[in-house]
């Protein structure tokens, strides 16, 4: 069974989603099964309620996976990664946006990124009794607030993003064209492309690429039957030998291996091994 929603007024200019997943009374396979999870540009914290602990494969040779504790953060990453599925999981987690790490975390999402960390180096031994609150908790609905009022509480004062990087954030959200937004803001190349990066995590073309990724696979889910290279054209890639390149460095598939996975969606890929 699977919880989502959106937090309260006060997190969502950093926190864009809460949720957890309870697979206990599922009836499950019992073979190894890994999952690959697409890049988003956000930062993730999952806290597994149960036994094994977090297990990712650590790079693509690796045919075991290493554990990575019971919590952790995901930080901002433009290539997939591939978790353990095989067991039935219990765990609470929030998506959240970059910008929000250093009030949540006490440091820039650039030392976050394209890894992951476990969530009580940086929480302390803090973590365990937030745990213990989670698995006490007698629904769903109760796990999601309780880990909302700790992300309230944690909430540093946050200090005002960058003007900079704020602005960039909308117009290239909005479509704008990094060269522009470099322009529109008045600092050198180099020196927005560094405020970028600090405050995201990514820089601002990788940024852009994560974005037009998603915005291409959310357009699928809503027309599966269309082609790719009318997808492709949508989304703006220059021709199909471009989308294809993309794709394979961000999903590790091709187009039409996504498309035969049945159980894909626009963050994961379920693998057998």
């Amino acid at each position: 069974m699977l919880l989502s929603r959106e937090p309260c007024a006060a997190l969502r200019p950093f926190v864009k989603a809460l949720w957890t997943v309870d697979q206990a009374a599922s009836p499950w396979c019992g073979v190894t099964q890994w999952e690959r999870v697409l890049p988003t540009g956000d930062m993730h914290i999952a806290i597994r309620l149960c036994d094994p602990p977090i297990r990712l494969l650590k790079h693509s040779g690796d045919s075991a996976g290493g554990p990575l504790g019971h919590a952790v953060i995901g930080g901002p990453r433009a290539t997939f990664y591939t978790r353990d599925i095989s067991q039935p999981i219990s765990t609470v987690g929030a998506q959240i946006h970059s910008i929000a790490a250093r009030g949540l975390f006490g440091m820039p999402a650039c030392e976050f990124a394209d890894r992951h960390t476990r969530l009580d180096d940086v929480w302390s031994a803090w973590v365990d009794g937030l745990r213990e609150q989670l698995i006490e908790a007698t629904n769903l609905a109760q796990r999601l607030d309780i880990l909302e009022r700790v992300l309230l509480g944690r909430l540093r004062a946050v200090r005002r993003l960058h003007p900079a990087v704020a602005h960039g954030l909308q117009a290239l959200h909005a479509g704008l064209k990094v060269r522009e937004v470099v322009e529109e803001t008045g600092y050198s190349h180099r020196r927005f492309i560094a405020l970028f990066r600090e405050e995201t995590g990514l820089a601002p073309k990788r940024f852009c690429r994560v974005l037009r990724f998603q915005k291409m696979l959310q357009e699928y889910s809503l027309n599966p039957a269309v082609s790719w290279s009318d997808l492709a054209h949508d989304c703006g890639y220059s021709d199909q030998a471009h989308f294809n390149r993309e794709f394979r460095e961000f999903a590790g598939v091709t187009p039409e291996e996504y498309r035969s996975c049945s159980q894909h969606s626009a963050a994961r890929i379920p693998l057998l091994r």
